[in-house]
């Protein structure tokens, strides 16, 4: 016979242990904890009661307890689908407009050992064509300068004589072009002088809607206006015609910021004497997924509860999925829902579990009257029972790397590429049985509602598998404000490095986890969901190798386990994340390497740290601890590892 499970190995003397030093951390004044005492002896007797509970707990098998989960409606997880942008580039600039459709698939290369991975768009882009109309001279404190002219001459300087904080090029196009890529071919000769071509202190933004925004710069090859070359600009999904200067148009600007510390600045304003353009791409949301056509699921036998199985899974959820219900002479259409506690008998509707695959239909419960109550409408027998169109995927396999993606799996015209210039994030494997029995005391305590800090964890992870770790804290400065950190599922690039634009949380995660807590949050309570703030660090390490030992590898060995220990989503002790606020120092890191195969730390060890800032990649000085904020967390920048 099997041992049952000691679900809780608390016993009796454990219990009355825990509530004494409850009431001493509690109760101060509560001083005689002797057994005479009226109050020890509640607690005795209480402990007996728990202590009983407990024990017919444990006689609960596992079975039983995952069917209990089960009433209670707790289902396993799905699993998360990664999402990225995907740009897609023409193989010509195009006189018309050219339409990327909904559902476009591309993939990771096919190898000998491994599966492409899908992802297909979100929606549909239009690679909207556009040309310079006019082109403008901006200075900090005056009207722009219509320079159009100028282009047939000599040229213009684009900033002031002496240029400022602000001053800008302006350039206007013939169309908006949200989401698509411009590509500007400039001529312009060596007159910038005194800013680094390497880094210029320049911002490419669009005017939309909200105002300006910083566009993605995917290409600058003129050094900052000092040599012909191209600049290819990717601009936002709202970009739209506005008002500048009293001229309405879809308006590109490039503009003068101020330089960070150890950037050069301009002395003198860079000088063009031509300037076109022309959309080469366009960018648009994609998720790790792709489309299998609807399939027959079966024939109804006209019983309640029939389940069905779909012959791919795991399921991507989506509102759009549907079921139809035929007998050959009519036809209906049933939407899905979560739950069928709010449906009535008549309610064409069905459940989809997304691990399994499997589409159920709603049961029905007698009553204490002895009458049978359906909760959900039955197919009639001999119903032919489809479903159409549904999306397969998710996982940790599609947090796939930058430039991963580009292979076109759809024919699109005119479309000669695909890449992903940003890492897709978010891809988490599908709850396992384990997780699920440690998920259930949760959700009890909880009971859908946010109260103390783990409740809030507990119920972001459902709102958004996506989100590998979520820190709850509360603000001391803002009473009553909730502060959640979160954290998505990342990959690992090839030299270890995790970057900071890939830990950013995609809005749409931010506002689903929003709308979920705001309905289970008390009154009265704020909530502020963030990243957490990212603090750089480089770990310099000199060490020597056991005789025997390929110092290489051992470099190697050391660099990885650096950046392991560090690792965002699986790195500290435990495996789960470098704590949140905690320190590092010098002693943290040589208990991570000492283990490793052919470090001698008997020989000389010299390890120090370097607070490194992730925007401007700027090193501090060398330190043997670095703190971080309550909201802080260290990100690996370029470890150095010297084995002698």
């Amino acid at each position: 016979m099997l041992p049952a499970p000691d679900l809780d190995d608390r016993r009796f003397q454990n219990l009355v242990d825990d509530a004494r030093r409850l009431v001493r951390e509690r109760f101060p004044e509560w001083s005689d904890h002797n057994i005479s005492d009226p109050g020890i002896t509640l607690i005795e007797a209480v402990a007996t009661m728990v202590d009983q509970l407990i024990y017919r707990l444990n006689r609960v098998p596992d079975r039983n307890y995952l069917k209990f989960l089960d009433l209670l409606g707790l289902e396993l997880r799905p699993a998360s689908t990664a999402r990225t942008r995907v740009t897609f580039w023409l193989s010509a600039p195009q006189p018309q407009i050219v339409n990327v459709r909904s559902g476009t698939e591309v993939s990771t290369v096919r190898t000998d050992v491994t599966e492409p991975v899908v992802f297909s768009t979100d929606r549909a882009l239009d690679i909207i064509p556009c040309s310079a109309k006019r082109v403008f001279a901006a200075p900090a404190d005056a009207d722009p300068t219509d320079r159009s002219l100028s282009l047939r001459g000599d040229g213009f300087d684009c900033f002031s004589a002496t240029p400022r904080t602000d001053d800008a090029l302006l350039v206007e196009l013939t169309d908006p072009v949200p989401s698509c890529a411009v590509l500007l071919r400039i001529t312009c000769r060596v007159a910038g002088v005194g800013v680094d071509p390497r880094r210029p202190p320049l911002r490419w933004e669009a005017l939309t809607e909200r105002g300006w925004v910083a566009c993605d710069l995917g290409k600058d090859e003129t050094g900052g206006f000092n040599e012909p070359g191209d600049v290819v600009v990717h601009l936002p999904d709202d970009h739209a015609r506005a008002v500048v200067a009293g001229q309405r148009g879809a308006w590109l600007r490039c503009r003068l910021i101020d330089a960070i510390p150890g950037q050069q600045t301009y002395t003198l304003s860079p000088h063009i004497t031509a300037l076109s353009a022309q959309t080469v791409g366009g960018t648009t949301p994609a998720a790790h997924m792709q489309t299998v056509p609807g399939e027959v699921l079966g024939i109804s036998d006209g019983s309640v509860a029939q389940r069905f199985r779909l012959h791919q899974h795991p399921v991507v959820r989506s509102d759009a999925l549907s079921v139809t219900v035929s007998d050959g002479t009519e036809s209906s259409t049933w939407r899905p829902v979560d739950d069928f506690a709010d449906c009535s008998a008549d309610d064409p509707v069905f459940h989809l579990d997304p691990v399994s695959g499997e589409v159920v239909f709603g049961p029905a419960i007698r009553d204490a009257d002895g009458s049978v109550r359906g909760y959900g409408a039955i197919p009639r027998k001999g119903a032919v029972v489809a479903i159409g169109d549904y999306r397969i995927g998710g996982g940790a396999d599609g947090n796939v790397g930058v430039g991963q993606l580009r292979v076109l799996k759809s024919s699109v015209p005119f479309i000669a590429r695909v890449e992903n210039r940003v890492a897709a994030v978010g891809g988490a494997e599908a709850e396992t049985i384990d997780e699920l029995k440690l998920r259930g005391p949760v959700v009890l305590r909880s009971r859908g509602r946010a109260v103390t800090a783990e409740d809030f964890e507990e119920l972001t992870r459902q709102a958004a598998p996506e989100i590998a770790r979520v820190h709850c804290l509360a603000d001391d400065a803002a009473p009553g404000v909730i502060r959640l950190l979160v954290i998505p599922h990342v990959a690992d690039s090839a030299d270890g490095e995790i970057r900071v634009h890939d830990l950013t949380p995609q809005r749409r995660t931010l506002d689903t986890i929003a709308g979920y807590l705001d309905e289970r949050r008390l009154v009265g309570t704020r909530l502020l969901i963030e990243p957490p703030q990212y603090i750089g660090v480089t770990v310099l390490i000199s060490l020597s190798a056991v005789v025997g030992f390929d110092r290489e590898t051992v470099k190697a060995d050391v660099r990885s386990r650096v950046y392991r220990l560090l690792h965002p989503v699986r790195g500290g002790r435990s495996g789960r994340g470098w704590p949140v606020a905690r320190s590092l120092g010098v002693p943290d890191l040589a208990a991570a390497i000492a283990d490793v195969p052919g470090v001698d730390m008997s020989g000389e060890v010299d390890v120090q740290l370097m607070p490194v800032n992730p925007a401007t990649e700027r090193r501090g000085e060398p330190t043997d601890r670095l703190t971080l904020p309550p909201n802080g967390l260290f990100l690996s920048h370029r470890h150095q590892v010297r084995v002698i």
